[in-house]
Parts: C-alpha cells; structure tokens; sequence
C-alpha cells in the first residue's frame, strides 16, 4: 500500500478515542501523528491528558504517550498535520455536525464514530462486509461540500453491529420481521464498573435513544444510492428492546425473524459459513477471517469468552433454531467498543485507502 498515511485522532481522550490509539499504534497503512481533545486537555501529553483515565489493557503507546494534545476546535493548524482524521468527539450533535464538516472543507476526509451525521443523506454509514457500495455517494458529498478530496464516513451504532451482520447473508430469503433485544455492556455508555458501581449486580432495562437507532440504522446500511443520496430500504420491519447488562465490554443480541420464503437450517448456516464479503477478499488488516463464526454449543456465543473473536471484529453466533411466533431465532454477540465503535472506523478507513478514497495529501 506504500507509505504510511498521516492520521489524527480528534476525541483521543475519551474511551473510543483510546481505542483508536490502541489499535493503530502499529498499523501497517496509517500512522498517529496528532491527537487533538477538549481545550482542557490541549497542551499536554498524551500520556499526560489520559493519566487516571486510562481504561484500556495495555498501557498507553509510548510514541503516542509523547505527542501533544491539539485543541480539536484548532481544525486548520491539526489538519495541516495529516491525511485524514478518525473523529470520536463527546459534544451535542449541531456542534459535531458543524466540526467534522468543518475538518471535511480543509480537504481532509473524516472518519466519524459520531452519529451526528448518520442521517445525512450524502453521508456513507458503513459496515465495510454489509454496504460497501455506499461509498459511491461520497462523490455527491464532495460537491455539496465544495471539496476536491475532503468528506466524511461514519460508522452506525454499535447496537446493530451483531444482528445485521448475520441477517445480511439471508437476505435473499426476504426477511419481513425482525424482533431483537440486545443486551449492551457498559462500556457502550463510556463507562467501567469503577465509574459506574451501581451496575455491579443490575440491569436497566432502557438505555436512551438505543432502540430507535436499532430499529432505523438498518434500514440506511441496506438501502441504495440514489441522484446522489442514500435511500432507505422499506423493509425489514425491525422493532428492538436494548438492555444494559453487568459486562465491561460486548454486545449480546437475541433475534427472531420471519422470511418470505423460509430458508432451511442447513441454508442459513451455509450461507454464514460462506460469507465472504468485500474486507475478507481484500485482505484489510483489520478484516476478520472469517467474519461470522456459528457455535454448535447450547451455551455459546458468550460475552466474556467470545466478544474478543477475532481480535473483538468478528461476530459470533449461536442457538439457531425454529420460533414458535416467526421462522427463526437465534443469538448473536459483537464488541462493541472494537467491530461496534473504533475498530469499525479503522476497517472502514481501510477499506476508503483500498478503494481510493484516501490518499496523502
């Protein structure tokens, strides 16, 4: 792939931020060269800014430790510095809006675990194995926003990121129904227990704004480009109960699903044994081999001994058997802070890298 792309972590202090930092401190295609965060933490360390913060399992990279936090609002002075940016802010939706546009203008492309922009019309929300395609709306992006190589991707909610992947290879049976209760670690929240005590031993049977995203997220990851924007699919008809569980980290799903035409249980798990989408061709470094992984045992998949599959980007899934009320059921787990949040948006990024949309300055 050549050299090395410049890339800025924007958000780098926060728990996905820390992601991002983890996972490209030694990767092949992109090299951290600026981590931007609030004004309260620019002019520190790195490893200054995160000290008492730090919530991953390694320590914080020592070149990366050493940079200095810019201050994000900085967007010219940072982008002078880079090729792209991953972007993993904590503000109010218009204020994120209105930055990662800003970074797009400067010709720098942004890469976005943000849901901000999920709704934009000319804004690709991918999964890389799932829409790919989608990828084709940035040229219409491009000209709204005036720019030659600037625009921005984003990364869906990591909610779905377990049960869409595993309905996606069915689709051509027609799934009319999808009933799906996910049940969501505290790290989808920012949090661990030692911040977070009163989840020790709990579980709070609603988490805001979760079940809308579950329910409409998919409808965009599987609808079509159309005079320049994203159209949603009409259907499945999905409706979701998101639970919030005592586990650090992993995002359990249990799904039930009706089809127009009834697939066999030999048909669905070869269709999962089989799937082998765009990623896996590719051979991104980041792309799980393979993608989905079906359990023969009653009592997989399970959060603590398989939410890191695959270095946590692959989904797993188990229990599948016929529903009483619909066809089908069964479970699915995904990480949620790896596949469902900075993982997705480094794969993703490799993915724009492979088919041309980044490049260095």
């Amino acid at each position: 792939m050549g050299s090395k792309l410049n890339v800025g972590i924007v958000g780098a202090t926060g728990m996905v931020g820390q992601r991002f930092v983890t996972l490209l401190a030694e990767h092949p295609w992109f090299e951290v060269v600026t981590v931007a965060a609030s004004a309260r933490s620019a002019g520190r360390s790195y490893a200054e800014a995160v000290e008492g913060r730090w919530v991953m399992p390694k320590q914080v990279p020592t070149r990366i430790g050493a940079l200095e936090v810019q201050d994000a609002s900085q967007v010219e002075k940072i982008t002078g510095m880079v090729d792209f940016i991953f972007c993993a802010v904590d503000m109010p939706k218009d204020q994120i809006r209105d930055l990662e546009e800003r970074y797009a203008r400067t010709e720098t492309p942004v890469v976005s675990n943000n849901s901000a922009h999920r709704w934009t019309a000319d804004v690709p929300m991918v999964i890389p194995e799932i829409n790919p395609e989608h990828l084709e709306v940035i040229a219409s992006q491009k000209r709204r926003l005036g720019t030659s190589r600037g625009f921005i991707a984003v990364k869906p909610n990591c909610s779905i990121q377990s049960y869409v992947p595993a309905i996606h290879p069915l689709r051509s049976f027609g799934p009319e129904k999808i009933f799906v209760c996910t049940y969501q670690a505290i790290s989808g929240a920012g949090k661990t227990f030692a911040s977070w005590p009163e989840m020790q031993d709990n579980v709070i049977p609603y988490i805001g704004g979760e079940e809308e995203k579950s329910e409409r997220e998919p409808l965009k990851v599987w609808g079509r480009v159309r005079d320049g924007e994203i159209t949603e699919a009409e259907g499945p008809t999905i409706t979701s109960q998101c639970i919030r569980v005592a586990a650090s980290d992993g995002h359990l799903a249990a799904i039930f699903v009706s089809f127009q035409n009834k697939p066999s249980k030999e048909q669905i798990l070869e269709l999962w044994s089989a799937f082998a989408p765009k990623p896996q061709q590719l051979k991104l470094p980041s792309a799980p081999q393979p993608f989905l992984k079906y359990f023969e045992e009653e009592s997989r998949p399970q959060t603590r001994l398989d939410r890191d599959y695959e270095g946590g980007m692959g989904v797993t899934i188990g229990r599948l058997r016929e529903d009483l009320i619909l066809d089908w059921r069964f479970v699915c787990l995904s990480h949620n802070t790896l596949r469902g949040a900075a993982g997705g948006g480094v794969l993703t990024a490799e993915l724009l890298k492979a088919e041309g949309y980044l490049q260095a300055k």
